[in-house]
């Protein structure tokens, strides 16, 4: 396999990136003898998509990943960055901002600080996908990429959810400002509860890492601190599980505004 291609595994991932990025897709590796009709579908959409396919034994591909591959591995090519493919969902700050200026209705960001489980960071994905947020914004450094294993846990949200890495998160939550958004940090020791909080208006939520919480400059650059409030013996929960607890109640507040 060629140093230059990645791979993505699992057959959410393959099926989202066949159907949204074909072009980058080098080849379709399937395993030999799985005949059932989710391998038999993703076969046939590879096929109208113009992407290569062959079989390889259970073996080969186990080789190929880290992970369970669920019988189907695509080598990709690296993507640049927004650069010279409009459909890329990797996004520049450059297009973060201009997304946000061309909308019409209230935005929703999802910032992730220092989280560096891929696995963390793909359930995060997926919970983003299903919230209908408008871009996952993560710091260059210290902090998980759209590596195989998060591609796989976010079950083909990586390849749709536009990802935005940023060199100076300070910087970039001085832009969303200036832009109109509300920034909300997420902290247990925050006095303001989610459930007390107005998220009907743009805002971006600022989820921090397990441990650690959010990084000083990020806390300061914070316009709420939130908290989830714990009525259990448990003081905090998996930074995946408690996005989806917050994304999804913007969600439940949003959706009265359109009813």
């Amino acid at each position: 396999m060629s140093k230059t291609l990645e791979t993505v595994f699992g057959i959410h991932a393959v099926d989202a990136l066949v159907r949204t990025h074909p072009k980058s897709v080098q080849r379709l590796w399937v395993q030999e003898g799985r005949e059932d009709k989710r391998i038999a579908a993703l076969v046939a959409l590879a096929h109208n998509q113009g992407v290569p396919t062959a079989r390889q034994p259970r073996k080969s591909l186990d080789l190929m990943v880290e992970g369970r591959h669920q019988g189907v591995v695509a080598e990709v090519l690296p993507r640049l960055t927004g650069h010279d493919d409009n459909a890329s969902n990797e996004w520049s700050e450059k297009q973060l901002l201009a997304h946000l200026e061309g909308l019409s209705r209230a935005a929703l960001l999802l910032i992730l600080d220092g989280v560096t489980d891929p696995h963390n960071l793909g359930a995060c994905l997926r919970s983003a996908d299903a919230a209908g947020v408008d871009a996952v914004i993560v710091p260059k450094d210290k902090s998980a990429d759209l590596s195989p294993t998060a591609r796989k846990v976010a079950c083909g949200a990586a390849e749709v959810v536009p990802f935005v890495r940023v060199t100076n998160l300070a910087r970039t939550l001085a832009a969303l400002k200036d832009a109109g958004v509300w920034i909300y940090g997420a902290a247990g020791e925050a006095e303001q509860s989610l459930y007390d909080t107005d998220a009907t208006g743009s805002m971006a939520l600022v989820m921090g890492a397990e441990g650690q919480g959010l990084r000083r400059l990020t806390r300061e650059a914070c316009d709420y601190l939130i908290k989830l409030p714990m009525a259990g013996s448990v003081s905090s929960l998996n930074v995946s599980v408690a996005t989806g607890v917050c994304l999804f109640e913007v969600v439940r507040q949003r959706s009265g505004l359109t009813e």
